[in-house]
Order: C-alpha cells, then sequence, then structure tokens
C-alpha cells in the first residue's frame, strides 16, 4: 500500500520489530524440542513471506536462529534494529558549492548541478547526495523553480461524507497471512466496517463494504487505492449500485489517506501487540479468523470507539452518533443483495447454453447469439440470474456444473516471556458480550439450550 507520509526511521524499526516478532514468536516457544524448532525454522525459511511494507521477502535459517535469540535475551525490543549513524564522505566545501549553485538558479536540478560540479572538479557526488542535501537546507524545488506544493489537511464535514479503506497485514493464523480490511468514517474515525480475512482481495473488500452498509447505511463516497482489491469492477459495481461514488488516490500522490494509515499503526500498536497466534501461557493464544475478528470487534467497541481521538477531542462512537444527524439512506434487502452479486457477461450459443467456470447453463432460447449479463454469488455458482439489457430474464437452469464456487474463493488451510496472566483482548471480549447480551439472546438465535450445553460440558 502506498504512504501518505515517509515514515521516520523510528517508525520504520518498529514495523520490522513487530514483523520479526510475528515471524518468530511461535518458534521461541520452550515447550518445543530442538528437533521440532529445526525442523519449523527450515519450514519457515524455505516460503515467501509478505514483508513489513508490502513487499515479499524470503528470511534465512541464521536469521530466524539470530531473532530467536534476540527475542529470548531481550523481547520484542531486542528486535529492532539497530540505527546506523554514517559519516559524513562528501567533502564539505563541494556540498556548499552545489547549495550556491542551487540558490543561484534554483530551476536547477540535483542532476544537472552534479554535471557542473564534475566538469568542474572532474567528480562529483551523486545526485541522490545532493538531493538528501538540498532538502536539509530546505532548497528542494520542482524543476521548474516553484517550491513543492503544499496539501491542506481535508476533514470530511459530516458522518458518512467519506469512507476510507485500506489493507493491513497481520498474523499468520491457520498458515496464512491475515488481512485486515476495515473501513473508517473520514469525520468521526468510527470504525464503520471491517474484516480479517486470508489474501488482500476483492472478496475480502465487499465483505467488509455490505457488512458497514448493512449496518451504517451508505456513504456518499469511498476513497480507496488502486491495488487490484479496490480497483476490480466487481467492486465498482457493488458502488454503483449503491449510488456510492468510488474515487481512488492518484499513483504516486496518496493524500488523503493519512487518517486510515494511522488507524492501521493504532491497531498494530493496541491490538496486534496483544495477539500471540499460538496457545501459550499468556492465555491470548488466537488460532482461527473467527476468533481473530470476535477478538477484533470486542477491542473496537469496548477500547477505540470509547477513547478520545487526539485530533477530534472526542470518542470516535460518540462523534459518528452525535444526536441531531440525519442517518444514512440504508438500502433495502433486495437492493443489498443485487450490489453484492457479481457481475460477468457471457454470449448465449446457438443451443441456448452459456459456460462460466467451466460449468455450462441453459438459459431462455430469445437470448441466442446475445450477450447477457451473469449475477451470482462467488460462493455458490449453481444459482445463476440472468439478465439483458438491465431487464430480468429469469434463472439459468444448471446443465453441467463442475465447479461450485468461483476460483476467487479459496478454502481455508484447514519460546514466550513469563506471562502476567492478564488477557487483555479477552476481558474486553467479555465485556461486548455482556454489553450485547443484553439486548440480544444468543441461545434462541443458535436454537441451543444451554442447560443442554451445561451437561455437554
Amino acid at each position: 500500500m502506498s504512504s501518505p507520509r515517509k515514515k521516520s526511521r523510528a517508525d520504520r524499526a518498529r514495523d520490522i520489530a513487530l514483523y520479526r516478532y510475528s515471524l518468530v514468536r511461535p518458534l521461541a516457544d520452550p515447550r518445543l524440542s530442538p528437533a521440532e524448532r529445526g525442523r519449523l525454522v527450515r519450514e519457515l525459511a524455505r516460503q515467501v513471506h509478505i514483508g513489513p511494507f508490502g513487499e515479499p521477502v524470503t528470511v534465512s535459517r541464521a536469521s530466524l536462529d539470530r531473532w530467536i535469540r534476540a527475542l529470548r535475551a531481550g523481547g520484542v525490543d531486542a528486535l529492532t534494529p539497530a540505527e546506523h549513524h554514517p559519516a559524513a564522505r562528501t567533502d564539505p566545501e563541494v556540498l556548499e558549492l552545489a547549495a550556491r549553485l542551487k540558490r543561484e538558479r534554483p530551476a536547477r536540478t540535483a542532476a544537472h548541478i552534479a554535471r557542473i560540479i564534475e566538469r568542474e572538479h572532474r567528480w562529483a557526488p551523486s545526485p541522490r547526495t545532493l538531493q538528501r542535501h538540498f532538502a536539509r537546507l530546505e532548497l528542494h524545488t520542482r524543476p521548474d523553480g516553484t517550491p513543492p506544493k503544499a496539501f491542506g489537511r481535508f476533514e470530511a464535514t459530516d458522518p458518512d461524507q467519506l469512507w476510507v479503506t485500506d489493507g493491513l497485514h497481520g498474523p499468520i493464523i491457520e498458515g496464512r497471512r491475515a488481512v485486515l480490511f476495515a473501513l473508517l468514517d473520514d469525520y468521526s474515525r468510527y470504525v464503520v466496517g471491517h474484516r480479517w480475512g486470508h489474501g488482500e482481495d476483492t472478496l475480502g473488500m465487499q465483505a467488509a463494504l455490505h457488512d458497514a452498509v448493512k449496518t451504517h447505511g451508505c456513504p456518499r463516497r469511498l476513497y480507496a487505492d488502486n491495488g487490484s482489491a479496490y480497483a476490480s469492477h466487481q467492486l465498482a459495481w457493488s458502488a454503483a449500485v449503491l449510488d456510492i461514488k468510488l474515487v481512488h488516490s492518484r499513483p504516486g500522490k496518496p493524500q488523503g489517506r493519512g487518517k486510515i494509515e494511522r488507524w492501521n499503526r493504532t491497531v498494530r500498536d493496541q491490538f496486534l501487540v496483544e495477539i500471540d497466534t499460538g496457545t501459550n501461557d499468556s492465555g491470548s493464544g488466537c488460532e482461527s479468523l473467527a476468533e481473530l475478528n470476535r477478538l477484533f470487534t470486542a477491542w473496537c467497541h469496548q477500547q477505540y470507539h470509547r477513547a478520545t481521538h487526539s485530533e477530534t477531542g472526542a470518542t470516535p462512537a460518540g462523534r459518528y452518533r452525535a444526536d441531531g444527524r440525519d442517518s444514512a439512506p440504508r438500502p433495502d434487502p433486495t437492493l443489498l443483495r443485487r450490489a453484492f452479486l457479481w457481475r460477468e457477461q457471457r454470449k448465449v450459443s446457438t443451443f441456448a447454453t452459456i459456460s462460466l467456470h467451466g460449468n455450462r447453463y441453459q438459459v431462455d432460447a430469445a437470448l441466442v447469439g446475445r450477450t447477457v449479463d451473469l449475477l451470482f454469488t462467488p460462493f455458490d455458482l449453481t444459482v445463476i440470474d440472468v439478465e439483458y439489457q438491465g431487464r430480468a430474464m429469469g434463472r439459468a437452469v444448471v446443465h453441467t456444473i463442475g465447479r461450485h464456487v468461483h476460483p476467487s474463493v479459496k478454502p481455508a488451510d484447514t519460546g514466550p516471556v513469563d506471562a502476567t496472566g492478564i488477557d487483555y483482548l479477552r476481558l474486553l471480549e467479555t465485556a461486548h458480550q455482556r454489553e450485547v447480551g443484553q439486548t440480544i439472546n444468543y441461545d434462541a438465535l443458535t436454537g441451543e439450550n444451554p442447560h443442554d450445553a451445561d451437561r455437554r460440558a
């Protein structure tokens, strides 16, 4: 994901430390034998991982062993990379000459100044070195000599005027990297929707958006970056049906995404730091996506939404649910279902059939030779609604079925420090369930008699 600002060295160092912790925490379990730990280290070294800044990386066995020793010796702080302080290697007189050349003609680029110095002294620093030097002296300008453009601090004026979304890479759950899709109300910083899933894909994004719209109604605009999960025609279709204006940040110019990036940092610092992907003495083991989503929901409603935000001076929940505001329009169930059906086009054959991902279906014979829209949920390819030029043309009849779900639907893949005994996330979950349980009868929803459950236990 692109960042709205360059991270400081401290921010990057912390992200790297948390990433290293997520990799080696299960390997440091003292209950593992040396043979078991060696096997896990070798297996982890063979894998390709998503790095702390979204890039694919591999980690050597030597690095994993070194991180395990550091974690045992000094905890997560010991995983922070050492700060480097390289000595200046460029002649100060040359740098001063470069600064004078820049002040003389601000339109000169660093590369051009390097050429001038090289012509004069038969040697010159690299253009990148000169750029850093100009930045320190606040001499950095555009090629036309004008200073960099300043961007104002934008904030929506009302709740549900603008939602911002992003994906956050989290811990390894069930053998795969968990990714959080979150939708943040720009005005209040309230989390209107969220969903932990496996992979940063359209399915996860639509799941979070569906829950948010069903609960809070439709925003006027949805702001996202240009990743494949947000630029898909399926998401564009959902937004169009719900009359939500989908806006993408310009490549290389992610202004306006600062709030969601800051929210991601809050999740790492306050929630993910409490998550352990293996059951241990700390009591905060998390072994499934369902459990991760449940704990995250409790943390959102019990902690994040109730804490006063440093910029707004109010709690996200209080600012979002301010008295007297008009509720966002909520779509009726029929429109909501239609918005989140996937849509693909196919041409009807001379036999009045269409093919979709290896399956064949029979349609109305009047559609022979015409291109029709197929609407379906990716989780069930046995039910296909057919439309032609916006008119419903009935449901396709299954002729040959070989695949029941869309190819995008992937099945889930089926040593600790001294514990304090305080399981912070479970405490939040207990408080959340206690509050929600005052208004919702979960036993009635599941159809289970609590006395039967007690007898089974």
